[in-house]
């Protein structure tokens, strides 16, 4: 067994071969390795400074490293293996073992995941989380790894998505005549349809330049990346819409998975899983603290009387008339869980 996995060059990939290993992997008990000490790359798209990287990816490697079980996990933050999209099709072929990614970028792969990053999909963390962790996630979860040759071992929360623009936005009418910035993703274009929003896609690179010549009136986004883009220069209100509950599956290679022993499995799942409250945690004591900075100093107006039961029914509406099979069951689902 190789003592660790180097990620080969991404230009040099081939064509994706989506090898359905099975959804008995989601529920083995034990691997088949553990003859020898094991590297896995743990990838991400963010900075080192970002309360995911310091609280998520590199929390786990500090934990996995500090054991003495012959597991390492190097971790390769701010995209130094390829954007969401090539690192995910790296971890399909092995290339890359492990990664961090949102639902909407693996819808393009797996359609129906996608629903996790739905507009008002979720009440919030809680909810999140308490669907994630039940019977009725459980089928997700196998199915996606049938497709994908990969394991989903948890969900981490990224943050609430909100509005910022030059006026408070308190309710789907406060939309009408505002070109507002969102990914160019088909998950994310139906959220802005959902809310009542005219979406304008614009890269993520370019939004501070456009929001400040003009070319777009607003844009949504978690609090941290809001300030760490230094939106706050070019917007004047935030308005807390909470219209999505952020999260980021914790994904591995399926052959690589079992290459670990049982105990090894064991270990890294449950390091993972409880990774996630203290991951939530940083990420809401870095938005207070930021949403405190902007009260204090006068950098943004934060708008905390969003009728939000005015944009998630309004949302519910559009998805039920407009989503179908696999995507609506699930989405019926999500609802369903919430309390």
């Amino acid at each position: 067994m190789p003592t660790r996995k180097i990620p080969r060059a991404l230009a040099a990939l081939p064509a994706v071969a989506l090898l359905a290993t099975g959804c008995t992997a989601m529920n083995d008990s034990g691997g088949g390795g553990g003859d020898g000490d094991l590297t896995l790359s743990f990838a991400n798209s963010y900075t080192t400074e970002h309360p995911h990287t310091r609280c998520g990816i590199q929390s786990v490697a500090d934990t996995v490293n500090g054991r003495d079980n012959g597991v390492t996990v190097e971790t390769f933050p701010n995209s130094q293996l390829g954007d969401d999209t090539e690192r995910f099709t790296s971890v399909m072929e092995g290339d890359v073992d492990m990664d961090v990614q949102g639902s909407s970028a693996l819808a393009s792969t797996y359609e129906p995941i996608g629903v996790l990053d739905m507009a008002y999909a979720f009440n919030g963390p809680d909810h999140l989380f308490e669907f994630f962790d039940s019977e009725a996630a459980q089928q997700l979860k196998d199915d996606f790894a049938a497709e994908t040759g990969t394991r989903i071992l948890d969900v981490w929360f990224f943050g609430m998505r909100h509005f910022t623009a030059n006026q408070a936005i308190r309710e789907p009418a406060d939309l009408e005549g505002l070109r507002m910035r969102y990914p160019d993703s088909p998950i994310y274009l139906e959220n802005a349809k959902a809310v009542g929003a005219d979406p304008t896609t614009v890269a993520f690179e370019e939004v501070y330049l456009s929001l400040q010549q003009g070319v777009i009136d607003g844009q949504e986004n978690p609090v941290p990346t809001i300030a760490a883009q230094s939106f706050d220069e070019v917007q004047s209100h935030v308005s807390m819409s909470g219209h999505q509950t952020g999260s980021q599956l914790v994904v591995v290679n399926e052959d690589r998975w079992q290459q670990l022993s049982g105990e090894q499995q064991e270990q890294l799942r449950t390091t993972v899983h409880e990774t996630r409250a203290e991951n939530r945690q940083c990420i809401e004591q870095e938005e207070q603290k930021i949403l405190d900075q902007w009260q204090n100093d006068g950098g943004m107006t934060v708008v905390d009387d969003v009728d939000r039961e005015a944009f998630a029914a309004r949302a519910e509406e559009y998805f039920m008339d407009n989503l179908s099979g696999e995507q609506l069951r699930l989405y019926e689902q999500v609802r369903g869980s919430a309390e």
